[in-house]
């Protein structure tokens, strides 16, 4: 007997062919109930292989030439002779219905690399259905033999949150002649941030980017003083110029030495928790918005909203009482 479809795409994805890769991916991007189905029987096959890469989120201030270090990280990883694949988070997306189609563009030459591969972000939906198709990306692209997963947030806020979710270590992208250092970086971001790194260190820049860098590493000592904990460290690089690019990377890994291998373990265990209630949330809201019952609603109770004569905690009643009937 031929093998299924299912069963096929997944022995060519093994194979790490990149246009049953990429077939793969849009599967399970897709929100469509029955390509989830077969979504579902694909990660079953896939994920006892997956697992084996090392998974970086990225992220930056604006104008801190995030894909121009994502291209030049990629090429030195090419080079070094890793699979490196590029995951984008675009929270912009929920609300245009757009993708990144830019990623591309702005990474020429790394997403010509035969050893690279390099994917926009998903084209709508919710930040939870994003999140499920990033992570299952992951899973598609590890299982494909990729042993680098860069996963970069586009937008800022929660989407950062929702990065640092789902990654071993988180990288934060920022540049000097940001004022005071730890006011030009969201709380939030420090929080979360594993590494820091002080891009545009390069040209009447470069020591004034080794001040900013040496400051907020300083800065950082004092918060973590007294603890056990990792502390971020702060580095200088040039992605345009390709210097410091390695040192970033060593302290990546030394971050991944640090943790250990329990602690990576239980690092995953948990986001596989949590990302459990994840699907959880975004399958329930897919549901809500397909819902008959629903539908038959909700044109009376958008109506009574926007007129005021219904307050938002009795329209949300009356929607969820119209799916517990149903």
């Amino acid at each position: 007997m031929p093998p299924s479809g299912d069963t096929a795409l997944a022995q060519d994805v093994l194979a790490g062919r990149r246009a049953a890769i990429s077939r793969a991916i849009t599967l399970v991007e897709s929100s469509r109930r029955d390509h989830r189905s077969d979504a579902r029987e694909l990660l079953e096959v896939l994920t006892p292989k997956a697992g084996g890469a090392v998974r970086v989120g990225i992220s930056g201030v604006p104008g801190v030439g995030k894909s121009t270090f994502i291209e030049a990280l990629g090429s030195w990883l090419v080079s070094e002779g890793h699979k490196v694949g590029v995951l984008a988070v675009d929270p912009s997306s929920i609300r245009t219905g757009g993708s990144v189609l830019g990623d591309k563009t702005r990474m020429a030459t790394l997403s010509t690399n035969p050893d690279a591969y390099i994917r926009p972000s998903p084209t709508a939906g919710t930040l939870g259905g994003v999140a499920r198709a990033t992570m299952q990306s992951m899973t598609v692209l590890e299982a494909g033999g990729y042993d680098v997963v860069l996963v970069e947030t586009v937008g800022v806020g929660q989407s950062e949150i929702t990065v640092a979710g789902m990654v071993d270590t988180f990288l934060f992208l920022t540049l000097s002649r940001t004022g005071d250092q730890l006011q030009g970086i969201k709380k939030g971001i420090l929080e979360i941030a594993d590494v820091i790194a002080v891009n545009k260190a390069d040209g009447d820049r470069e020591e004034e980017a080794k001040a900013s860098a040496k400051d907020l590493a300083g800065a950082l000592r004092l918060v973590y003083a007294g603890t056990n904990e990792w502390v971020p460290p702060v580095l200088t690089c040039s992605a345009l110029e390709a210097r410091g690019i390695d040192t970033v990377w060593g302290r990546v890994i030394r971050h991944r030495e640090f943790m250990g291998q329990n602690g990576l373990k239980e690092k995953r265990a948990q986001q596989q928790l949590d990302f459990t209630w994840a699907l959880v949330r975004d399958e329930l809201d897919q549901r809500l918005r397909t819902d008959d019952a629903v539908a038959a609603v909700r044109a009376d109770v958008r109506s009574a909203v926007l007129d005021g004569s219904m307050s938002a905690v009795v329209a949300a009643d009356r929607i969820l009482e119209a799916y517990d009937n149903e």
